[in-house]
């Protein structure tokens, strides 16, 4: 099951990260579908950061860039997979 987890507000080409509006709770490890008009991959989240601060876990409402693996869009949809 695909749960709605954030929207990507911008995306940082030289150092491959999206700035991501998260509207539910991403964490480490988490497997997401970033899916947009062009875009469409999966990929594990292996680093976030809010306000250039490393951390493992981002909140819903909370601004957090994303280290991904593939260019990303402003608008692209992130959905976390969730195997239960």
């Amino acid at each position: 099951m695909e749960i709605l987890a954030g929207r990507v507000r911008n995306y940082f080409n030289n150092i491959h990260v999206a700035s991501i509006e998260v509207t539910d709770s991403l964490k480490i490890g988490d497997l997401l579908h970033i899916k947009g008009h062009v875009t469409d991959f999966d990929q594990e989240i292996y680093s976030i950061e809010i306000g250039h601060t490393q951390v493992n876990k981002a909140s819903e409402g909370q601004i957090a860039g994303i280290k991904v693996d593939d260019y990303v869009r402003k608008n692209d949809l992130l959905y976390r997979i969730d195997n239960k």
